[in-house]
């Protein structure tokens, strides 16, 4: 059986920002605006990584608007969408994983090599986001745990104040669905942690992997798009 698609998305979600966080001195590659965060720190400790950090907003938002309109272009000749998007995210993600064994580590993450890296990253990331808000409307996001971890805890409130039989069914398909998606996250994120710590610039290779497995599971729980 194919694994599903939304929890691999979630799984390298995780990997990916944790991954990048560390390797390019708190730059989040998937989440793209907590680097408002971290660039409120940097700037306020005066560490490096500000540049990467104002690049990283715009060169998502850029990246999400042409996936869109790749995306339109394809529908429009008759191709389907989600494989070419994702093999776009794969090669996107490899030229990412040898960029950074070739350049890093990275000392100073507003060097070239730095920014170079962490906005490939970046596009990666940003078409796997749009991919999943067009194409995976229904699954939980696969980059941002707050609103899952949320509807979570809502859920697990409704069921033990008991809810009634029809409601209850939906509540538990809901809470297993986002439970999934979150364990993935999760293990993405530990798993990313520990493989740096461990193998430094080679950690990228996972991420890789994981999207060339996304595209061959591209045609399960995925719609057409209005």
């Amino acid at each position: 059986m194919k694994p599903s698609l939304p929890v691999l998305l979630s799984a390298n979600g995780g990997y990916v920002d944790t991954a990048g966080f560390l390797a390019l001195h708190g730059l989040f590659t998937a989440h793209v605006t907590g680097n408002f965060v971290t660039l409120g720190a940097a700037l306020a400790l005066g560490t490096s990584g500000t540049v990467g950090k104002l690049m990283a907003l715009p060169v998502f938002c850029i990246v999400v608007m042409l996936v869109r309109m790749l995306g339109d272009t394809l529908a429009a000749r008759g191709h389907t969408q989600v494989r070419p998007l994702l093999v776009l995210q794969f090669l996107l993600l490899t030229a990412g994983c040898a960029l950074a064994i070739v350049l890093g580590p990275f000392e100073d993450a507003d060097h070239i090599a730095g920014l170079i890296t962490g906005m490939t990253l970046i596009c990666g990331m940003a078409v796997q986001n749009a991919v999943h808000r067009i194409h995976l409307p229904s699954a939980p996001p696969s980059t941002l745990m707050t609103g899952t971890t949320t509807q979570i805890m809502i859920d697990l409130a409704d069921l033990v104040r008991g809810a009634h039989s029809a409601q209850a069914t939906e509540t538990r398909a809901r809470l297993m669905r986002m439970s999934k998606s979150l364990g993935a996250f999760a293990l993405g994120c530990g798993a990313a942690a520990l493989i740096y710590a461990e193998f430094g610039m080679w950690c990228f290779a996972v991420p890789v992997l994981i999207a060339l497995t996304t595209c061959l599971c591209a045609d399960a729980d995925v719609r057409t798009p209005p």
